[in-house]
C-alpha cells in the first residue's frame, strides 16, 4: 500500500505484469524462488527483471476488452438496423460510419476494401480504450487491491506497449502494401531514386527514405501514448490534492479530455489512412 505522494504515484503507473523470474531470485518479501517460474510481479524491480517477455496483463486485457465491446455493439446495430424507424443507438453508430467514410474517401486516393474498415476500428477501438481516463484513478486500482492484485492500470493507451503494438500493425502494412502495389523494384526505386534521381546519391535518398519510414511507427505511437500518459499523470497529481480541491481541477481537466480522447483517436486514424494511400502510390 503507498503511504508518500512517490509511491502513489509509482504504484498507479505500475502495469501488473506477469514474467518469468529466474531461479535463485530474492522477490520483494524476501522469500527466494527455488526455480524458474512464470508469475505476477508484486514490485515495479521484480516486473523489471522479468524482462522482454514479461506481458502486462491490464493492458491486455482491457484492450481486448474494449475491442469485444466495439464488435458487440457494432454487431448489436447492424442485426437490428432498420429504415423504418432506426433507434438513437443506431443513428449514432451510423454517423460514426459515415464520418469515418467521409475521412477514408477524402484522404485514401488508391483502391482498397480494408482501409474504411481498418480506419472504423483504429478510430473506435482507441476512442474506447482512451474513455477509460474518465474513471477516477483510484476506483480500478481500488478494485484491484481488494482481489490481491498488487497493481492495476486500466488505460491501455498509457503503455507504449499497446501504442507501439498497433503502430507497428500499422507499418506492416505500409511495407506490405508497398511492395504489393509497387513490386519489389519499383518500392526499391522509390526508396533509393527519391528524392534526387542520381545513382551518385542512392545512399544518401536511401538513409532519408528509410529515416522516414520508421518515423511514421514512432510517430504514431509516440504521439498517442505521450499524450494519454501526460493527461493520466495529471488526473494522478490532482487525486493527491484535499478532496475540496480535487473537484475544483478534476473537472475541468476530465471535461478538457472530451476533446483529447476523441482527438487522439482521431489524429491515430487519419494518419494511418495518409501513410497507406502513399503505399499505395505508384509514380513509376
Amino acid at each position: 500500500m503507498a503511504t508518500t505522494s512517490a509511491e502513489y504515484i509509482q504504484h498507479h503507473l505500475q502495469n501488473l505484469t506477469f514474467g518469468k523470474l529466474p531461479a535463485g531470485y530474492q522477490r520483494a518479501d524476501g522469500s527466494i524462488v527455488e526455480e524458474a517460474t512464470w508469475t505476477l510481479a508484486r514490485t515495479s524491480s521484480e516486473a523489471a527483471d522479468m524482462g522482454f517477455m514479461a506481458v502486462h496483463v491490464d493492458t491486455l486485457g482491457w484492450s481486448i476488452f474494449m475491442g469485444l465491446i466495439f464488435l458487440g455493439l457494432f454487431r448489436f446495430v447492424a442485426k437490428r438496423a432498420t429504415v423504418d424507424t432506426p433507434s438513437g443507438l443506431q443513428n449514432f453508430v451510423e454517423i460514426v460510419v459515415e464520418f469515418v467514410q467521409g475521412i477514408v474517401k477524402d484522404t485514401f486516393h488508391g483502391r482498397n476494401p480494408l482501409i474504411a474498415p481498418l480506419a472504423l476500428t483504429i478510430f473506435v477501438w482507441i476512442f474506447l480504450m482512451n474513455s477509460l481516463k474518465w474513471i477516477p484513478v483510484d476506483y480500478i486500482p481500488g478494485i484491484g487491491m481488494a482481489l490481491g492484485l498488487d497493481y492495476f492500470k486500466i488505460v491501455p493507451t498509457t503503455d507504449p506497449n499497446a501504442t507501439f503494438g498497433m503502430s507497428i500493425a500499422v507499418f506492416a502494412l505500409i511495407i506490405y502494401y508497398s511492395i504489393k502495389i509497387k513490386g519489389v523494384g519499383g518500392f526499391t526505386r522509390e526508396l533509393t531514386l527519391t528524392p534526387f534521381n542520381h545513382w551518385a546519391l542512392i545512399p544518401f535518398n536511401l538513409f532519408l527514405e528509410v529515416l522516414g519510414l520508421l518515423t511514421k511507427p514512432l510517430s504514431l505511437a509516440l504521439r498517442l501514448f505521450g499524450n494519454m500518459y501526460a493527461g493520466e499523470v495529471v488526473f494522478i497529481l490532482i487525486a493527491l490534492l484535499p478532496f475540496y480541491v480535487q473537484w475544483v481541477l478534476n473537472v475541468p481537466w476530465a471535461i478538457f479530455h472530451i476533446l483529447v480522447i476523441p482527438l487522439q483517436a482521431f489524429i491515430f486514424m487519419v494518419l494511418t489512412v495518409v501513410y497507406l494511400s502513399a503505399a499505395h502510390e505508384d509514380n513509376h
